[in-house]
């Protein structure tokens, strides 16, 4: 099975986009809503998280790991290649490979949570490309609770993301890295307050597209992963509010498993 985690519900646009990808794989999403953020916790905190998610995955039967959180990505990921002999992929380099490709005068913004502006993963990796490139990083810290609490679609949301965004349409970028797995399901919010010349670029499809790469590269790592169309999606704790989130992130009937890890 392919594993795939996040701190909450956002990590299920990654499953969508591999579901859209590679059609077939079973896959087994563990989101720790219990512990949920991430992003406002230290570097110490979120590597033991990190680590126990993907203990829990391995112990349930993945054979690949998906880091589908961001802050995660950008201060766990070395921690948990060197402690599991297992393929793992994160989120935040397929995103910088794109916004690269895609920036026209690589003026390039990055919305994320605290956590993963701190650790400026962002900036050296788009100028270990192109070291010319100018970044601009917001940190939004409200955004991954709205969205957990499924506030989706309203006013209050739409007005806290323009006011995260002042600063990037003043610096007029034109790329703009949905720097956490949450913030494409504000993307319609986010793509009208940014406005429509700015490139959106989304890391669960950049991820996608890696993953797939990687088993046609690697037929023998696929042919052990399962292809039953099996999905299993497991939380640290449950409420309607989740399961309301869920459904309307796969855009379908999602029964949620509760595991205390």
């Amino acid at each position: 099975m392919i594993g795939i985690f996040d701190s909450g519900i956002g990590g299920l646009t990654v499953v969508k986009a591999v579901m859209g990808k590679i059609p077939g794989y079973d896959i087994i999403y563990f989101g720790d809503t219990a512990r949920t953020p991430y992003g406002s916790k230290s570097s110490e905190t979120v590597i033991q998280y990190a680590i126990e998610d993907t203990e829990f995955l391995l112990n349930n039967g993945a054979n690949i790991i998906v880091v589908a959180c961001n802050t995660a990505s950008s201060v766990a990921t070395d921690s948990i290649v060197k402690k599991f002999d297992v393929p793992v992929f994160e989120v935040i380099t397929p995103a910088v490979e794109l916004a690269v490709e895609s920036s026209r005068k690589m003026s390039i913004g990055v919305i994320g949570t605290r956590a993963t502006v701190k650790s400026c993963v962002y900036e050296n990796k788009i100028k270990a490309i192109n070291a010319g490139a100018k970044i601009y990083s917001v940190a939004c810290p409200l955004l991954v609770p709205l969205v957990e609490e499924g506030w989706i679609n309203r006013p209050e949301t739409s007005m806290i993301v323009k006011k995260y965004l002042h600063s990037l349409k003043v610096k007029q970028i034109d790329t703009l890295i949905l720097g956490c797995t949450h913030y494409p399901l504000l993307k319609h919010i986010i793509c009208r307050k940014i406005g429509k010349r700015v490139n959106i670029i989304d890391s669960s499809l950049g991820v996608a597209d890696k993953l797939e790469k990687f088993l046609q590269e690697h037929p023998d790592i696929g042919s052990r992963l399962g292809k039953n169309g099996k999905s299993r999606i497991i939380v640290s704790d449950i409420t309607a509010q989740f399961e309301k989130t869920a459904k309307a992130t796969l855009r379908r009937n999602v029964v949620l498993e509760h595991a205390r890890i």
